[in-house]
């Protein structure tokens, strides 16, 4: 069977639209119907109910849906044990959002390899929807992110929470950035928070759903968000960025998922290499809260969103 028709599949299947899956998947909606109707018709059955609203499973293709997971998985299985370059016994891919390779991915990535150096280390870059399809596909093993979604197979687990500082491009105090502030979307939780107690904040037209990238837009003008303070430290240490005195913070957890059935011996190099980086990680992110107490006039750092 076409691996393609069946990652086609499971593309409209998640999305809910044949238009959608031709949009993620970078084909036009024709192409997409067309390997729809190929694979429906090597089943024999219709898989998807096509409306005006969107395309449903049908019941065959609702218990196909089950057996083409398991023939990705074992696709991406193949492909990645066949593809292990010479001199390495293993192999592991993770899937990270881009603010989460910096100072955490990368250092993952070297402390595993110099405990396991036959280890091939492959690395993907999404957003939480893309991860998790990656994760439930077998392409990915590993997931860092700060949304997850638990499925059957995957395992959840919060590492530590990433403190969002107020930055500002230049040495600036809450009451100087109301016309230079850039809303950076870190969801629904922060977005009630920030619209209950920094009503003065409200956005003069901009909002990034970049998460961390926002820092990049940030940095080079004269403007202020919240960002992540592990990953700022960086634009802090250079002068680039500025912490912004009395901004209260906003502790957003960060999450590793992985597949039950990554390898034993992988897994615990894995688990343990984590462990060993976050300790430096917690020491990049005190360094940034001790500066904002140090600068702010409070007894100590407000948290956004935190009631008495």
């Amino acid at each position: 069977m076409d691996i393609t028709l069946v990652r086609t599949f499971l593309e409209v299947a998640a999305n809910g639209s044949f238009v959608n899956a031709s949009e993620r998947l970078l084909v036009t909606q024709s192409a997409v119907s067309l390997r729809i109707a190929r694979l429906e018709e090597s089943l024999g059955k219709q898989l998807f109910l096509r409306s005006k609203s969107g395309a449903e499973l049908t019941p065959a293709g609702r218990e196909f849906e089950r057996y083409a997971l398991s023939l990705i998985k074992i696709w991406e299985e193949a492909r990645q044990q066949i593809g292990v370059p010479e001199g390495y016994t293993k192999s592991l891919s993770i899937a990270a959002q881009y603010s989460l390779w910096p100072r955490l991915g990368f250092r993952w990535i070297d402390r595993m390899q110099e405990v396991m150096p036959t280890l091939n280390v492959r690395a993907e870059l999404g957003m939480p929807d893309r991860i998790m399809r990656f994760l439930v596909e077998g392409i990915a093993q590993i997931g860092l992110m700060y949304n997850p979604q638990l499925r059957p197979g995957l395992s959840a687990r919060k590492i530590y929470d990433e403190d969002l500082v107020l930055a500002a491009s230049w040495d600036a105090d809450l009451d100087d950035l109301a016309d230079h502030y850039v809303f950076v979307d870190w969801g629904p939780e922060f977005v009630h928070a920030h619209a209950l107690e920094l009503p003065q904040l409200t956005n003069p037209g901009l909002t990034l759903s970049l998460g961390a990238l926002a820092a990049d837009y940030v940095r080079v003008r004269k403007a202020a968000a919240y960002l992540p303070a592990r990953y700022i430290k960086r634009f802090l240490d250079r002068g680039e960025l500025h912490l912004v005195p009395d901004a209260p913070i906003f502790p957003f957890p960060v999450w590793s998922v992985w597949r039950d059935d990554l390898e034993d011996d992988v897994r615990a190099v894995a688990e343990s290499a984590l462990v060993a980086i976050l300790t430096q990680i917690d020491a990049d992110q005190e360094a940034v809260l001790n500066e904002l107490a140090d600068i702010s006039e409070g007894e100590s750092i407000e948290v956004l969103g935190k009631t008495e």
